[in-house]
């Protein structure tokens, strides 16, 4: 196989090989890195290869692999396919492709329960390619994924999970001020309210769109702690160890659609703290 044959398949691929890299590492950039790895690879072996699709399925999904255990940067050589610059529309496509909700509860999986849960759900890999990729067999793989889908579902009712973890991630992005962030969890027609308590006690009364929203967040909610409410995950402002003001969160399609500031007594009565992973405390 020529050169100018390697880098014609290599081209073909690049897309779906992204898609998969930054399913399993949930990281654009650095799924950018792993597949220029597997391109020079590619390009660097003279082995003949019956099946490169197959092939590049393999290498990519075993570079991840050693990214999740290692999460150390691999410097990257010079060489590279043409066209291989990352383009911005990338990312928007590989964001709705895999999801917010999905990339943050990964963080939660093993190493080897993210490859088989990501091959498998995501791209429908059968268990004995996964088998070999891990180097185990079908009947392990398929376990791993099972377990990893139970992880991500945890025993909360279905999508619990899921909007747990974009709720905390939103929070986490607003007091560390990371705009873009922000920005990326937020629904386009996003909007919050406020009860007449919470406006009372300074919360705003309405503010509407995504680039208002997130301004507004930038930067703030340093006393805001992880609480759920109802059995919903949320958030909440806390004084004196106490719940002075909820933000009532809702997540549809695994962004922030609508926060509400309520403060009426009735409700901060209901609300029951929880860490990070949505466990109580």
């Amino acid at each position: 196989m020529s050169t100018v044959e390697r880098t014609e398949i290599f081209e073909a691929e690049r897309p779906r090989l992204l898609r998969l890299a930054v399913g399993v590492l949930a990281d654009h950039a650095e799924a950018e890195d792993v597949v220029q790895q597997a391109w020079l690879r590619l390009h660097g072996t003279e082995a003949e290869i019956e099946n490169p699709p197959a092939w590049l399925t393999t290498v990519t999904t075993r570079l991840c692999l050693d990214r999740l255990k290692a999460r150390t940067p691999v410097p990257a050589p010079g060489l590279g396919p043409p066209g291989t610059a990352p383009d911005p529309a990338d990312e928007v496509v590989l964001a709705d492709a895999v999801g917010v909700a999905l990339q943050l509860v990964l963080d939660r999986l093993s190493p080897q329960q993210r490859v088989a849960f990501v091959l498998h759900e995501s791209f429908g890999v059968e268990f004995a390619t996964i088998a070999t990729i891990l180097g185990t067999t079908p009947v392990a793989a398929r376990k791993l994924a099972s377990r990893a889908r139970a992880r991500v579902g945890g025993s909360a009712p279905e999508g619990r999970a899921a909007d747990g973890a974009v709720v905390d991630a939103f929070m986490a992005a607003a007091r560390q001020g990371d705009l873009q962030r922000l920005l990326r969890l937020l629904a386009p027609d996003v909007a919050v309210t406020a009860d007449d308590a919470a406006i009372l006690a300074g919360a705003p009364q309405r503010i509407d769109g995504r680039e208002e929203v997130a301004a507004f967040f930038d930067g703030s909610a340093h006393a805001a702690l992880p609480v759920s409410v109802g059995g919903r995950p949320a958030a909440a402002w806390f004084h004196r160890g106490r719940a002075r003001v909820l933000f009532d969160i809702t997540v549809v399609d695994g962004l922030v659609a609508r926060i509400t500031f309520r403060a009426a007594p009735e409700v901060l009565a209901q609300v029951v703290r929880r860490d990070g992973q949505g466990r109580r405390t």
